[in-house]
């Protein structure tokens, strides 16, 4: 049952973090081990969306419920696919000038084989993958947009473990 939960700082908006979270369909293009996404259903703020991982010889994919409560918070929970359980949650809280980006995760992979492979590789997907949305930040807003340039995407000394 791994979870991990990862707090970084970044030097935007709540907002703009949370618009690159909930940009599904262009998770492909920059969120590594992401080789498709597609929203197959849409009601108000709640998304079904399918969402296919690929790592060496592993491809899978599965469907999630995600509800986006604009601004603060995305829920994400596990409908069908190779796992037991999966529930995440990414907060997005204003910090001074930026906000910190809280993400946790909690599944079960169903087979054995998948939770051998992919094991001990869990932590640094998690982190790499939030990594990888403060990197978009960084594409699409501009380094210093805010006009801290160089704090973004680093965590901040007050949260780290």
């Amino acid at each position: 049952m791994p979870s991990h939960t990862e707090v970084r700082y970044a030097a935007y908006e709540p907002g703009q973090i949370f618009g690159l979270v909930a940009d599904v369909e262009s998770y492909p293009s920059f969120l590594p081990w992401c080789t498709d996404c597609r929203i197959v259903k849409r009601d108000g703020n709640v998304l079904h969306a399918d969402l296919e991982i690929g790592f060496k010889m592993v491809n899978e994919s599965f469907r999630s419920r995600v509800t986006l409560d604009p601004v603060e918070r995305i829920d994400i929970v596990y409908l069908d696919g190779p796992f037991r359980y999966l529930n995440s949650c990414w907060k997005f809280n204003p910090k001074g000038e930026g906000c910190l980006i809280d993400f946790s995760i909690d599944f079960e992979f169903r087979s054995l084989l998948l939770r051998k492979i992919m094991g001990p590789l869990f932590n640094e997907v998690v982190r790499r993958s939030v990594g990888a949305f403060v990197s978009r930040a960084d594409f699409l807003y501009g380094r210093g947009s805010r006009g801290r340039g160089s704090a973004r995407g680093r965590l901040s000394p007050s949260v780290q473990k």
